[in-house]
């Protein structure tokens, strides 16, 4: 057996706690069943980004004929749009591989770590241990129960970055972010995509008016389905056949494809895991359990990022590492604060959102809903899109900002604006109210959406002496 001061499971965000233990003289093991740098720079946020830039290129070009512009996409180079994805992967999975083989007091086992006892895991021939342990171990792709589905070649997240030719035709099942951003990018480089959702509406987290939109848009490009089952799955002389119910039909029909992504959610790896055999607690769907300041039912066992199943995002990670690494060696214990989480969804057109939709508001409190446009900021008017929005929630009447939801270009860098409000003193939108905005900027959107606030699910009270002033 070989003994740790600390031992992290997962090399995403978990890899943000290992300098502190280094720094103490603790010597650390590092456990990760995949490539390094997990789920964000191997299979995630970066390698879609750079593809989905593509696609807003794509777009972009085609989309200028209403401003006057006529542009053509002559060819895309696939192989080179994958060169330049693999090599932002695989530069950083890299530099990370060779800055821990230089580090003496850290080692690696690339494998599936399981605990086997209390603070001990097997890895491999090896048992560990150690006092502390971090379980960032991430999660992987759900395979939804769907008959001839396990006899077909199918996609997950994982994988669809490796298809080394240009698809002819993709099905993609699940209208979540990762449906979208693949339906994104596949249509916009002249793939035939099919999107099939059991849920009745796109990105089903979002607010009503960004579900109805995105599917509007992708609409255009792509064959989208919401509200139906996928019945079974079957190859069929070199294609996929994929049999669907749409509420809308009475009959069950068939779409082909060259290739299949499933994109219906994620599971947990609990059952790689085992936490339960150091006596670490887990929900009925296997997510770990933790309290206020990120530790397990386990003393000196903290867990974050996708482990937890919910708020799958890399900042989120990120911060929540930041919480644990101060938890585990510092004195004073600072609480988990998720009041303003954003996240942004790199679609047709972009979704930024933030804290809580209208309907989530609503519950027990008096709420302000302001909403505008793009195309009445000047801004927006030159950009000719007539169908995108920003809309903010505020409680009455602190003014408090409750929620934002921006859709259309840039929403991920504009609702990082309300992002920082939310984490200012008052947490309210006076320093917006107060400050310039650069005109003509798409700034303004935001700032308009701020001074078009209106009672959402209350009546005013009307004081006589306001009137008469």
């Amino acid at each position: 057996m070989k003994e740790y001061g600390l031992i992290v499971v997962g090399t995403g965000a978990g890899m943000n706690v290992v300098d502190s233990a280094l720094e103490r003289g603790l010597k650390v093991a590092i456990v990760e069943e995949g490539p390094m740098g997990g789920t964000c720079l191997n299979r995630g946020c970066i390698p879609s980004k750079v593809l989905v830039h593509v696609a807003d290129v794509i777009r972009e070009a085609q989309e200028a004929a209403r401003i006057g512009v006529s542009l053509k996409v002559e060819s895309v180079d696939y192989k080179r749009i994958k060169e330049r994805m693999w090599d932002i992967v695989l530069t950083g999975r890299g530099e990370m591989e060779t800055s821990l083989k230089q580090i003496k007091d850290i080692d690696f086992y690339n494998v599936i770590g399981t605990f086997v006892s209390e603070y001990t895991m097997q890895v491999g021939n090896e048992t560990i241990t150690a006092p502390r342990i971090v379980l960032a171990s991430g999660a992987r792709a759900q395979i939804p129960p769907i008959p001839g589905l396990d006899k077909v070649k199918h996609h997950t997240y994982r994988t669809v970055f490796g298809i080394e030719e240009k698809p002819e035709s993709i099905v993609i099942l699940g209208g979540g972010y990762i449906g979208c951003e693949f339906a994104h990018f596949f249509s916009a480089i002249g793939t035939r995509v099919v999107v099939v959702g059991r849920n009745p509406v796109l990105l089903p987290h979002e607010e009503p008016e960004t579900s109805l939109l995105v599917k509007r848009r992708l609409s255009q490009h792509a064959e989208i389905h919401t509200g139906t089952d996928t019945i079974k799955v079957e190859g069929r002389d070199g294609q996929i056949a994929v049999t669907i119910k749409d509420p809308a039909e009475k009959a069950e029909r068939t779409v082909e494809a060259q290739h299949l992504l499933v994109a219906t959610g994620v599971r947990s790896n609990s059952d790689w895991l085992k936490p339960e055999n150091s006596g670490v607690k887990t929900d009925d769907k296997g997510w770990i359990t933790t309290n206020q300041y990120l530790e397990t039912s386990k003393a000196n066992i903290f867990a974050l990022g996708d482990a937890l199943g919910r708020n799958m995002y890399r900042h989120t990670a990120n911060y929540e590492a930041s919480v644990v690494r101060n938890n585990l060696f510092e004195e004073h214990k600072v609480t988990l604060d998720l009041h303003a989480v954003p996240h942004a969804v790199f679609t047709d057109p972009q979704v930024g959102q933030v804290g809580m939709t209208e309907e989530e508001a609503k519950q027990g409190r008096k709420v302000m809903v302001g909403v505008s446009r793009y195309f009445d900021s000047a801004m927006g008017y030159a950009y000719g899109d007539e169908d995108t929005f920003a809309k903010v929630i505020v409680e009455y009447p602190s003014r408090k900002i409750l929620g934002a939801t921006v859709v259309g270009p840039q929403a991920a860098t504009l609702v990082q604006q309300v992002v920082n409000l939310m984490n200012s003193e008052t947490g309210t939108y006076a320093p917006l109210a107060r400050a310039q905005i650069i005109h003509p900027a798409l700034s303004e959107v935001l700032a308009s959406a701020f001074g078009r606030l209106r009672p959402a699910n209350f009546e005013p009270e009307r004081h006589h002496h306001e009137h008469s002033r």
